[in-house]
């Protein structure tokens, strides 16, 4: 009898990961003395009307700290505050309303570290619940017509775990639908592209062929092939991913392309979750919008904080 050979990790960095981790609740890594600075500046960006009283700096430092504590509107300016008393900076905090109105209007940069060359991007969808029952209730008893969704669209970078991309829709918005804006976010050269079945679609594999991006997306299990094998044309990405599949099976075709490699978005996705939950606190899309964009652009920052790495016994 062969005994099972189970592996184990264990975290090699915890000191400095441990740190990263308590650096996440540091309100100073937020609030700090450029945030203050640009306060009450004006926006270089012209707008008609009255001039804003608060810089988008402002705005953004106090939907970023309502994200991370999960706050209404109410209490994050009661937060911001008392924040602004405690640390004895001369600012005036805008009310919920300003936050609400500002917030819908918002640009929201993901803050990507800057890289040389050319990056792969990992793709895939959750949901985000807007208002409904709760897990107990469904299961107990069953599904009513009154859950909402969004459907939160996510690009990640798999050497740096960053969100390189990000798109929210309603909850039909299909997974292919948004390939092309999800590609023109990312702003720098794709080596490739890894999806899931939702993603193999002959527009999918069009726009890729037309960015030069290698598809690694894994066509359906009655997929046929299109181009005859004799044919003088090139051959087409997703008819030799269904050949290979047929030579040597699914599960090894997968591995033999690294298309588990996709499972690191999914990490992303649990990370954010766990960090914001998983439901929406906004009712309107645009504010919606913005607060998936925030939690992005925050998982960003907690990714260069820093993350745990792992090594194998």
């Amino acid at each position: 009898m062969v005994a099972s050979t189970k592996s184990n990790y264990k975290i090699k960095n915890w000191k400095d990961y441990n740190e990263s981790l308590v650096r996440r609740g540091d309100i100073t890594f937020w609030f700090d003395d450029d945030v203050i600075d640009a306060w009450v500046h004006a926006n270089e960006e012209s707008k008609v009307g009255r001039p804003f009283t608060y810089s988008d700096t402002a705005i953004e430092c106090l939907l970023v700290l309502r994200e991370m504590f999960r706050l209404p509107y109410r209490q994050t300016e009661g937060f911001g505050r008392a924040l602004a008393q405690m640390m004895q900076a001369d600012v005036t905090i805008p009310d919920y309303t300003s936050l609400a109105k500002r917030a819908a209007k918002l640009k929201i940069t993901l803050d990507v570290a800057n890289r040389k060359g050319s990056i792969d991007v990992v793709v895939d969808s959750t949901g985000l619940k807007v208002f409904g029952e709760g897990e107990w209730k469904t299961r107990k008893h069953g599904v009513s017509k009154r859950r909402t969704w969004r459907k939160l669209h996510l690009a990640i970078n798999p050497e740096t775990q960053e969100i390189v991309a990000e798109v929210l829709t309603e909850n039909s918005g299909h997974d292919s639908d948004q390939v092309d804006e999800l590609i023109e976010q990312v702003g720098v050269p794709i080596d490739a592209f890894y999806g899931d079945g939702a993603y193999d679609q002959w527009k999918v594999y069009d726009r890729l062929a037309k960015e030069e991006i290698e598809a690694i997306i894994p066509p359906r299990k009655n997929a046929k092939i299109k181009q005859h094998g004799n044919s003088s044309q090139s051959p087409l990405e997703r008819d030799e991913a269904i050949r290979g599949i047929r030579c040597v099976g699914r599960k090894q075709w997968k591995e033999e392309i690294g298309y588990h490699r996709r499972s690191l978005v999914e990490t992303t996705m649990f990370r954010m979750k766990c960090c914001f939950g998983s439901k929406l606190k906004n009712r309107e899309l645009e504010n919606q919008r913005a607060e998936s964009r925030l939690r992005s652009k925050i998982l960003n920052r907690f990714t260069h904080l820093g993350l745990p790495q792992f090594e194998w016994s």
